[in-house]
């Protein structure tokens, strides 16, 4: 049984990646946190109230951390994800409620009461991860195996032409994250999947044809570039329905930046190194995040060689398998959409 500790920006990526974490039988949620980023934090929490309920995960804790970043205003990304964060899908308002605990001491309270089984992913910009370092400098030293979605080292940007998104919304936070690592033990540091392996990570309008089917969805799921842009899905299933609708929003907005019809699902990729289920390799490095260059701000550097001399604060996934992760996306979220019905 992996025991997860999530947060999230919730997010067309991030929703896709809880819907596929929700459907492993031996997945844990231990509690989810909701960071500001491509939404305002209690719209995080909404819609990850919201994902979980339509997965069939009633029972967990889902708690709202800071409204912004460390020491920037906060900047949200409606024209990538939507104005509520879901693309064209509308969720069925959550029953569950926001929990009144702080995001920041939830972490803390959970990896101190299970030190070294809790695995941490943050598919968010940092901020609440550095808040409850800040609270319990150990939280690094806690916690078991923790995987990062963000930065950019060999590839270009998605926010600035060198800044990866969640890196960019709070700098100053990824930088102190990167810093509390310096000196751990190589098997404690954070597993960092950046942008140059996640845009690996294509999901085109066959990957939701086949969802649909191993659904057993009874008409073909088509998400085609000559329909209509905002056309909504009628399939019989409501998770592949809700998905779907999500998913054309980021067909249209890659389409709309030259990046063709298609979806880089950075998250998902992130929960399935989370989840062990997921082919890659990393290497070790030593990174910083740019915090004062107006041009560079949130650029994340590599160094690979040891050329600062300092030790390794990070383990960067240098190659994946987008084969292989799209048949276990199929496999198990088309699963657990087929038992929901």
């Amino acid at each position: 049984m992996t025991k997860l500790l999530l947060d999230v920006d919730t997010g067309i990526d991030d929703a896709l990646a809880l819907a596929y974490l929700a459907s492993l039988p031996d997945m844990e949620f231990v509690a989810v946190t909701a960071s500001p980023g491509n939404v305002d934090a209690h719209q995080v929490a909404r819609n990850t109230l919201a994902m979980l309920e339509l997965c069939g995960r009633t029972d967990v804790e889902v708690a709202v951390g800071a409204f912004a970043p460390l020491s920037i205003p906060l900047v949200t990304t409606p024209e990538t994800h939507g104005p509520q964060g879901i693309g064209h899908a509308v969720l069925p308002p959550p029953s569950g409620t926001v929990s009144a605990r702080p995001a920041a001491d939830l972490w803390v309270e959970a990896a101190r009461a299970r030190p070294g089984e809790l695995t941490a992913l943050i598919t968010a910009p940092l901020t609440n991860f550095a808040l409850a370092i800040r609270r319990e400098p150990r939280l690094p030293e806690l916690l078991g195996k923790v995987v990062i979605m963000g930065g950019s080292f060999y590839h270009q940007g998605n926010t600035t032409p060198t800044a990866e998104w969640n890196t960019h919304v709070d700098p100053q936070a990824a930088k102190e994250v990167y810093a509390a690592y310096r000196g751990l033990p190589l098997d404690r540091l954070p597993i960092v999947c950046s942008l140059d392996t996640t845009e690996r990570i294509e999901l085109r309008p066959e990957h939701v044809l086949r969802l649909a089917e191993a659904a057993g969805c009874s008409e073909r799921e088509l998400v085609l570039p000559k329909q209509p842009e905002g056309l909504r899905s009628t399939a019989d299933s409501p998770l592949v329905r809700h998905l779907s609708d999500a998913l054309r929003f980021y067909f249209e907005f890659h389409r709309l930046y030259g990046q063709g019809y298609l979806a880089h699902v950075h998250d998902y990729f992130a929960a399935g190194v989370a989840a062990g289920t997921l082919d890659y390799a990393t290497r070790l490095a030593t990174v910083d995040v740019e915090v004062e260059s107006t041009l560079l701000m949130g650029t994340t550097v590599a160094d690979y060689r040891s050329l600062w001399n300092h030790p390794p604060n990070a383990r960067i996934v240098s190659n994946n398998n987008p084969e292989q992760a799209f048949g276990e996306l199929i496999r198990s979220v088309g699963g657990l959409a087929a038992r929901l019905r």
